[in-house]
C-alpha cells in the first residue's frame, strides 16, 4: 500500500485527477483484505490492485465514469453474480469496493509522511465524502462537522490499535431520546509501520534475504561486527547496515522490537550467535531464526542453555531456519526463510495448497 499512497500524493501535488478504488468488505476467498486500494488516473494509468487481477478491468471502467462526473459508488462482485465470469472473479469469493474521486482535500500527504516516519496512522473516509488522517494524537482534515469528526477519530483509534482496516459504523443514533451524532458508515484504512527484519551476519546469504525482505515490505537492517562485511553497497535492499556486535546493537533497539519483528541470525559463529539469540528469544520478536546444520543447532542449544535461556525461550527458536523447499544457494534459501516468516506471521501451514481443502484465502 505504501507505493499506492506515495503515487496518490504525487498526483495530488501535480494536479492530476484520479479515482481510488478501495476494498470495503470481503466474503469467502478474496485475494486482498479490506483497505487494499487501486488508483486510476485521468490518463488511464493504474497503480495497485483490489482483487489480484480478477475485477480490475471492471473497476477501471467505473473509475473512468466517476472521473467523468458520476457519483462515488459501491460495487460488489462475486462468483454467484451473473457478471462474475464476465469480470473475472471466478475464485469463489465476493468483494465490495468503493470507487470515488480523490481531491486535494484528502490528507494523503499526512498519511505518506507518517508512514515514512514509521508512525501508525489511519485514513478515515465516509462513503459520501470528506476525510480524516488520525494518528499520534493529532488529526488532519475534516468530515464536515466537529461532532462527526470526533466520532470518526474514536472509530479510527479503535481500528488503528488493532492495525485493522474496514467499514465501521460511528456515532450514536439516539441518546436519552435525543439524536446525538447520526450513525454513519466510515471506511478506516490503518497504516502501521513496516515490520522489521533484523539480519545478523553480513554473509552472502544475507544479500538476497535483505532484498526479498524489502520487496515484501519490511524495514531491513543488516548488522555485523566486521567492518569489511558490513558494507552498505553489498546490501542495496537494506534500509540500514550497521557495524556493531549483534547483541550490543539489538539491546539498543529493544523498545522498537515487537510481534511483527523477525530476527535472523546468519553468523555461523557461536561467539556472535549465542549472545544475540539469547537476547532475542527473551524479547518480543514474533520470529527468531538461526541458520545452521542440525549438528550446529544442537551445539547452539547447549550453549544457549548455558547462557541462561529457558526451555520456553528455546522453544521459540526456528532452527534450522526456513521451510523445506529443497532449495540450494543464497537466493533459494532466502525464499525459504521468508516463506517461513510469512507462514508464522499469517498463521499458515506451509503445506502445498494442492493438498488442502476450503478457501485459498480466509477472512
Amino acid at each position: 500500500m505504501r507505493h499506492v499512497i506515495d503515487q496518490a500524493v504525487a498526483w495530488q501535488r501535480s494536479g492530476t485527477r484520479f479515482a481510488m478504488a478501495t476494498v470495503l468488505r470481503t466474503w469467502g476467498s478474496a485475494p486482498h483484505a479490506p483497505g487494499a486500494s487501486m488508483l486510476v488516473s485521468e490518463g488511464g494509468r493504474i497503480v495497485g490492485s483490489v482483487s489480484g487481477g480478477c475485477v480490475e478491468a471492471a473497476v477501471c471502467a467505473i473509475a473512468e465514469e466517476v472521473l467523468a462526473g458520476a457519483a462515488p459508488t459501491v460495487e460488489r462482485w462475486g462468483v454467484g453474480d451473473e457478471d462474475a465470469f464476465a469480470v473475472g472473479l471466478t475464485c469463489g469469493g465476493t468483494i465490495e469496493v468503493l470507487i470515488r474521486e480523490v481531491g486535494p482535500e484528502v490528507p494523503l500527504g499526512r498519511v505518506a509522511a507518517d508512514m515514512a516516519a514509521g508512525v501508525p496512522v489511519a485514513l478515515v473516509t465516509p462513503l459520501d465524502g470528506g476525510a480524516l488522517a488520525v494518528g499520534g494524537g493529532t488529526v488532519t482534515g475534516s468530515l464536515g462537522d466537529p461532532e462527526v469528526d470526533r466520532a470518526g477519530v474514536l472509530a479510527a483509534e479503535g481500528m488503528l490499535g488493532r492495525a485493522a482496516s474496514g467499514l465501521v459504523t460511528s456515532g450514536n443514533a439516539e441518546v436519552d431520546g435525543t439524536v446525538c451524532v447520526p450513525e454513519r458508515e466510515l471506511l478506516v484504512q490503518s497504516f502501521a509501520p513496516r515490520p522489521r527484519l533484523l539480519i545478523f551476519g553480513a554473509a552472502e546469504f544475507a544479500r538476497p534475504l535483505a532484498s526479498i525482505g524489502a520487496a515484501l515490505g519490511h524495514r531491513v537492517t543488516v548488522c555485523d561486527a566486521r567492518p569489511a562485511f558490513a558494507a552498505p553497497e553489498r546490501f542495496p535492499g537494506a534500509d540500514e547496515v550497521v557495524t556493531d556486535r549483534p547483541e550490543r546493537w539489538l539491546r539498543t533497539q529493544e523498545d522498537l522490537v515487537d510481534q511483527g519483528t523477525a530476527v535472523i541470525v546468519l553468523t555461523h559463529d557461536h561467539r556472535f550467535d549465542v549472545p544475540v539469540l539469547a537476547l532475542a528469544l527473551r524479547g518480543r520478536a514474533g520470529y527468531v531464526g538461526a541458520m545452521g546444520s542440525r549438528r550446529t543447532h544442537q551445539d547452539r542449544l547447549e550453549r544457549l542453555r548455558a547462557a541462561g535461556a529457558t526451555e520456553a525461550d528455546i522453544a521459540r527458536l526456528r532452527s534450522p531456519v526456513g521451510l523445506d523447499l529443497g532449495g540450494r544457494g543464497p537466493e533459494e534459501t532466502a525464499v525459504s526463510i521468508m516463506a517461513e516468516i510469512i507462514a508464522v506471521r499469517r498463521g499458515g501451514t506451509g503445506l502445498p495448497l494442492t493438498f488442502r481443502t476450503g478457501p485459498v484465502h480466509t477472512v
